[in-house]
């Protein structure tokens, strides 16, 4: 394992950790296997943002006397909702939850992390309120070591960034997020332009992470899944698992990267990454993206833009792309993700204006109506 230092904190993690979310409803005896199998190959950092109590007590239970051996982030404001869990920014809901998360910890939790700011509605409700102050005080009475925080967008990310406070963010990272941008975009004329490299919002934040000391630990780093499978790439041709790891570890600023390892094979088949010739690793020549290559599918170029009904069309389809990779069993974090736009694909007028621009032909007002039916409420 190679251990890397975690931006301005005193930490070294593993580069490659847990994210724990497919854990989340698997019997006690899987986690064990799991985090067992990820423990012994050096992990040292887990994610853990689910609220539900029995599977913080299921890590915690699999980790005993190794906790003090790893870092766990754990997430202020995850609180269960309709949708398995929610956001919340009342403090006294936050604090019931994280609070409970400290307790099944053993009282400590190493990187308290503000949860999905993604908004500037989010924003505000936490750096406008006594949300804030609610969390610098849990650090200021050793509850929490470090304050970091999450986000999918990298314009919130950077005003985040540049409030002081945060020492680490986790983003998500990969290929396709990255030179297409995924969602958020501030492009303003319509019509097809070239794929010439990091999307420049998605640039500017890693840049002022560098200059700002702020580690990353990756999360998406496989699309959901997406970017390993031919089927669903928006490449010419799928990427293996260590590609994508690669990419996300070959950003100057990614400290980790967290892959949602679901079971001990997957965790080997991830740390196989160490045994790899450089030449196995290598993304580059995948990442040719002729057009003809995935006609009908979106690939977040936000092209299509802007939506009468303000519908953030390239998220939506992000969601999308990964729910109908888990048709009966879309993880919750997706439902939620999708919950929390402003406007999500019901909206739609059926307007037309975005297939228009679409240089991909993307069936973009069907695939609104699809989204609405697999993610919305009655979903």
């Amino acid at each position: 394992m190679i251990f890397r230092k975690l931006g301005k904190t005193d930490l070294r993690v593993s580069a490659i950790g847990l994210g724990c979310e497919n854990l989340d409803g698997k019997p006690y005896r899987e986690v064990e296997e799991t985090i067992n199998t990820a423990l012994d190959h050096g992990v040292n950092i887990l994610d853990v943002f689910m609220p539900g109590r029995e599977i913080r007590e299921n890590i915690a239970k699999a980790l005993g006397k190794r906790r003090g051996d790893v870092v766990i982030q754990g997430h202020i404001g995850s609180t269960e909702g309709r949708q398995h869990y929610d956001i919340s920014r009342d403090i006294p809901t936050a604090q019931h939850y994280f609070e409970e998360m400290l307790r099944i910890f053993g009282g400590y939790i190493d990187l308290g992390m503000l949860f999905f700011i993604d908004s500037e509605k989010d924003y505000k409700q936490i750096f406008e309120t006594d949300f804030i102050a609610y969390v610098e005080n849990l650090k200021t009475r050793g509850y929490i070591g470090h304050i970091g925080f999450s986000s999918h967008n990298a314009a919130t990310a950077i005003k985040v960034i540049k409030t002081g406070l945060p020492e680490m963010m986790m983003f998500s990272i990969n290929p396709a997020f990255d030179l297409f941008g995924s969602g958020g975009s501030t492009r303003d004329t319509p019509g097809p332009e070239p794929f010439t490299g990091v999307d420049p919002k998605r640039a500017e934040l890693y840049a002022l992470c560098r200059q700002e000391e702020i580690g990353i630990t990756a999360m998406k780093t496989l699309g959901g899944g997406k970017l390993i499978l031919a089927k669903h790439t928006p490449f010419a041709e799928p990427l293996t698992v260590a590609q994508c790891l690669h990419y996300a570890l070959s950003n100057p600023a990614v400290s980790s990267v967290l892959p949602g390892c679901q079971a001990p094979g997957e965790v080997v088949e991830a740390m196989g990454y160490f045994d790899l010739e450089d030449w196995e690793k290598d993304y580059a020549e995948r990442l040719v993206i002729p057009s003809d290559d995935f006609e009908g599918s979106c690939v977040y170029c936000n092209h299509c833009q802007p939506c009468p009904a303000g519908i953030d069309i390239a998220a939506v389809h992000k969601y999308l792309d990964i729910a109908r990779l888990h048709l009966g069993q879309v993880p919750p974090s997706i439902r939620h993700h999708y919950s929390s736009l402003a406007h999500g694909g019901g909206e739609c007028i059926a307007c037309g204006t975005c297939e228009a621009r679409c240089p991909f032909n993307v069936p973009i007002i069907d695939n609104m109506a699809d989204a609405e039916k697999l993610l919305g409420e009655c979903g």
